[in-house]
């Protein structure tokens, strides 16, 4: 229900946008971007040829490799230990406040001429934070009892979200900031949409492999079955 009405939501607002809504020719830029699709894909080419350029994409394609696997598999991890779905997203609630506030803190420490050192400065705690990650997962089944969880399991969960918040947002925003700051300002739609596009590839194709390596990697022991392998889906029903 809650993804229909957004759903609708979206394309009433784009639908009207776009019958709605007038561009003012009166006022045309004087250097326009791009002539077309064509020159569009010409443009980011020639961007994308360019050493530094290369290099950039390299580091941001593959910095996020590191802690992909916390990202992504914690919260189906706690979910499988027996943490209820609906109290993790009750958890995310008080996130929500940290994540407006957040961003407006740490764009006063991005606004400099060096906005990436943030983003390296804020990489170490992150990755440590996987390994705190991985240590709530392993303590989850260690606290369970009859009732569930108690309260100060919780509190540890939600503290260290807040922390794996603040580090998130310090690479995020320091990301952000670089992009516009080397976005050359004639071509700077094109330049800007390149650099994040390559962003946010990095983060999303090392959350999928770490998610299709989950099930390979998984260590477990057939009960009552031995000398079986309960290492794929078909022998682990069996």
């Amino acid at each position: 229900d809650f993804l229909f009405f957004w759903g609708a939501v979206f394309l009433v607002t784009t639908t009207l946008v776009a019958f709605l809504k007038k561009e003012n020719k009166e006022l045309t830029p004087a250097k326009e971007e791009t002539k077309g699709i064509t020159d569009t894909y010409r443009l980011l080419f020639s961007i994308i040829k360019m050493p530094a350029v290369l290099t950039f994409c390299l580091l941001i394609l593959t910095s996020k490799v590191g802690f992909s696997a916390a990202d992504a598999v914690t919260g189906l991890k706690l979910v499988e230990e027996g943490v209820p779905k609906e109290h993790l997203a009750l958890l995310a609630v008080p996130m929500v406040p940290l994540q407006i506030i957040l961003p407006l803190v740490i764009s006063k420490y991005t606004a400099g001429p060096q906005p990436l050192n943030t983003f390296y400065k804020a990489m170490p705690f992150r990755l440590l934070l996987g390994l705190e990650f991985a240590f709530l997962v392993w303590w989850a089944p260690k606290v369970k009892h009859e009732g569930g969880f108690p309260v100060y399991y919780y509190a540890v969960v939600v503290l260290s979200y807040a922390l794996h918040q603040v580090t998130l947002y310090s690479m995020y925003v320091a990301i952000m900031a670089f992009n516009a700051k080397v976005s050359d300002p004639l071509i700077g739609g094109t330049y800007m949409t390149l650099l994040n596009t390559v962003s946010n590839l990095g983060g999303n194709w090392p959350s999928t492999v770490a998610l299709w390596l989950v099930d390979p990697l998984t260590v477990k022991e057939c009960a009552g079955a031995q000398g079986h392998s309960c290492g794929t889906a078909e022998a682990a029903e069996v």
